[in-house]
């Protein structure tokens, strides 16, 4: 199998694991590691064109969010169930623990340039599923809509 292949079925499991940790319904199992999978192939093939992770987290983050309201629609489920799962997989954790080791060992420049790259990362997700949230449901065609979406809604 190829390195890529292995990397989304680890996505698979990751997301999937979070999941149970995350005390999602065992139904949305599948559907979560799915996502998961979804959003590492965005990352790594954005990743492999542009070489810049904040450009692949935004466009990863949007994607995921996309996914997220789709399955939240179809599967009469939330968004965020979806959303967090998938997310787990480009989080940026291992940029905010070297933040606080080279802190911790006395390297502030580094600390701070990887302290201001997590930051970057962070506000990426944030952005994309910003603007894919921006998006109406009327865009891709969904007839249905969920309650969240319903400006009638009380």
């Amino acid at each position: 199998m190829s390195y890529v292949v292995l990397q989304l079925i680890a996505a698979f499991i990751g997301t999937s694991a979070f999941s149970v940790l995350f005390s999602v319904p065992k139904k949305y199992y599948l559907h979560c590691g799915f996502v998961g999978s979804i959003g590492w192939a965005v990352y790594l093939a954005v990743n492999l064109n542009f070489h810049r992770p904040i450009i692949a987290t935004f466009m990863t983050s949007l994607v995921l969010t996309v996914v997220s309201r789709y399955l939240s629609v179809q599967y009469k489920a939330t968004t965020t169930m979806f959303l967090l799962c998938g997310i787990f997989t480009i989080v940026p954790g291992a940029w905010i623990y070297y933040t606080a080791y080279y802190g911790i060992i006395g390297n502030e420049t580094e600390a701070i340039r990887k302290g201001f790259e997590s930051i970057k990362l962070a506000l990426s997700i944030g952005m994309g599923i910003g603007v894919a949230y921006s998006i109406s449901p009327k865009v891709f065609g969904w007839k249905k809509s969920a309650d969240v979406w319903r400006e009638d809604k009380e």
